[in-house]
């Protein structure tokens, strides 16, 4: 063993145990990776950033931002509700919910996908009276899945299929994925449908700040227009659309006839309905249904820049004992009063005639740049910011489309797929999908560097000889084993080094060693390259593999030892259907 593979081995090691560790936030351990094997010699300088223009980092910072795209328009919320409105049995929500998580996430980014499916998911739980953890791991493990099936659904995917081009000089295309994929897909739904009892029901642990201000419902108003969905329906019908969270406690017609809000009173172009709730539910009302909640206003002056924040009134502030239009709130500040709440009491008023207090939360919809001093203005504090969205503008099914384009432009060869998702990404900005202020919050920044960064770390085991070396190994051990076997230890190895490192990171790793295992056995690589990958994105054993593990781990209130009871039996069921599926579909001889 030379030098330079000790010292590979040995930074590539030391980045693992920091990984597990945990004391350091994952990008950072891989930039101090990367300056390490630099200032030792396995990484020239002049390759050391290569990373950060590497198309594998362009087309995850893409997709996420395209996920955010269609997660931000809540068409999936909606889409759910229309064509199953009366799913209430905790099965039926499963199948529900994992079968759509897994099939979303073959074309969307499988974080993106699950992103997209959690509200979905407690409000699924508050309609069946169940707790969210019910849900939110099996729907984690159907988009790690569903990942499996496309070439963009997952990271480790787009890598293997840059590797084989580097290997053979053709990278696997969009679907050579599927067959397989789709086998999994189709026998871990079903299992994670019959077998989601093997959790236990968990509670959240501990409330985030934004539960801790116990804001319960909010009051807001809301004008049905001439395009508005609910213009001549009845109040029922648009109750239906807040499953059950939201009531409506007057409507206004005329200006000046109030109307009591019985579930069978028609709704009319014109009609002002006040409506309470909780904010994400009151959006979402808003959203589907439709309705106006700025009137003739030009939300703030200044339509796609404006957002909302929620504020509490402070002893000192203008507004107390005031209302909205007394103050003349929107001509004075240009900002427009979106919603009340006020603990204990239920606001009966127009939204605008309500005299303020001492400790009211209100939302205000304003431009960004100017919000902090008109807030300081209004001696009024911002709480814990969160998304309201309650009145931003949306772009229906325009994201959709985007996504499809990208969709059809790869598959068809037409553009590869770092230049399709690049454009679909610049163009969710451009027609204004998502808000150019929210744009570098929804690529997730500290992802992208950390794959930047391990882009030359990884390659140093290839550089330097010590894959090869490996692969030796591995040979030795291969030699005494059938195809299946070998092929069942590579994707056991890729299953095992997931949890500790990156997914993506893992198929950097691991994809040089599996190619060079096959070779030395006398095997073509393509089975194994896709056993790499298939075992780098089903890592169903820890919360800390795969960002889809750790996005329900709080808000599922799981356990570290939780993943292993429904992963476990999932990751030998995996194991036994992907070794001859990839022996079927990609022969090693």
């Amino acid at each position: 063993m030379t030098l330079s593979q000790v010292l590979s081995f040995t930074i590539i090691a030391l980045m693992m145990g920091a990984f597990v560790w945990g004391r350091f936030r994952y990008d950072l351990v891989a930039c101090g990776a990367l300056i390490a094997a630099a200032a030792v010699g396995i990484v020239p300088y002049d390759q050391a950033f290569t990373g950060f223009s590497d198309d594998i980092v362009i087309i995850v910072g893409s997709a996420l931002l395209v996920s955010a795209g269609v997660a931000r328009t809540g068409i999936m919320e909606l889409a759910i509700q229309r064509v199953f409105p009366n799913v209430s049995s905790i099965r039926a929500q499963m199948i529900l919910l994992v079968a759509t998580v897994t099939i979303l996430a073959a074309f969307v980014k499988n974080i993106g996908a699950l992103a997209i499916m959690i509200p979905i998911a407690f409000q699924f739980a508050r309609k069946s009276n169940t707790s969210p953890s019910v849900f939110l791991m099996p729907m984690a493990f159907g988009s790690l899945l569903g990942g499996l099936m496309t070439q963009i659904g997952t990271s480790p995917n787009i890598v293997v299929s840059r590797i084989r081009a580097e290997i053979g000089g053709e990278p696997f295309t969009m679907f050579d994925f599927t067959p397989v994929g789709a086998a999994l897909a189709v026998v871990g739904v079903i299992f994670l449908t019959l077998f989601y009892w093997l959790l236990p029901v968990r509670s959240k642990a501990m409330g985030s700040l934004n539960e801790a201000l116990d804001i319960q419902n909010y009051l807001t108003e809301a004008l049905v227009t001439s395009e508005s969905a609910v213009n001549g329906k009845t109040v029922g019908d648009l109750l239906k659309l807040g499953g059950g969270e939201v009531v409506v406690t007057s409507i206004l017609r005329s200006r000046v006839l109030r109307i009591t809000p019985f579930p069978d009173a028609k709704l009319r172009e014109g009609d002002t309905v006040l409506i309470e709730g909780p904010p994400e539910a009151l959006d979402r009302v808003v959203a589907q249904a439709k309705l106006s909640v700025t009137g003739d206003r030009d939300d703030a002056g200044d339509g796609e820049a404006s957002t909302a924040i929620e504020a509490v009134v402070a002893e000192h502030s203008q507004l107390v004992g005031w209302s909205a239009q007394q103050l003349a709130l929107y001509d004075r500040y240009n900002v427009n009063l979106l919603a009340v709440s006020r603990k204990g009491e239920r606001i009966q008023e127009r939204l605008g005639a309500v005299t303020l207090r001492l400790g009211d939360i209100v939302v205000l919809q304003g431009n960004p740049a100017r919000l902090p001093e008109i807030l300081r203005d209004l001696g009024v504090l911002p709480l814990a910011e969160r998304p309201i969205l309650l009145g931003s503008v949306r772009r229906g099914i325009i994201p959709v489309i985007i996504l499809f384009a990208a969709m059809a432009a790869t598959a068809g060869g037409l553009l590869p797929v770092a230049i399709a998702f690049f454009t679909a990404a610049v163009a969710m900005v451009l027609f204004k999908v998502v808000p150019l202020r929210e744009v570098y919050g929804a690529i997730d920044g500290p992802i992208l560097v950390m794959l930047a960064a391990l882009i030359p770390v990884s390659d140093s085991l290839r550089t330097s000889g010590a894959t090869d070396l490996i692969a030796g190994w591995l040979a030795e051990v291969g030699t005494t084993l059938p195809p299946a076997g070998a092929l069942t230890l590579i994707m056991v190895v890729a299953m095992a080094v997931t949890p500790f490192l990156n997914n993506a990171a893992t198929v950097l790793v691991v994809a040089p060693i599996a190619a060079g295992f096959a070779t030395g056995l006398g095997y073509r690589p393509e089975a194994f390259l896709m056993a790499v990958a298939i075992g780098a994105g089903c890592d169903f054993l820890t919360p800390i593999g795969h960002q889809c593990n750790t996005l329900v781990m709080g808000p599922g209130g799981y356990k570290f030892s939780d993943y292993p009871r429904l992963g476990l039996p999932l990751s030998f069921l995996v194991v036994i259907v992907a070794v001859p599926m990839l022996m079927m579909v990609w022969p090693v001889k």
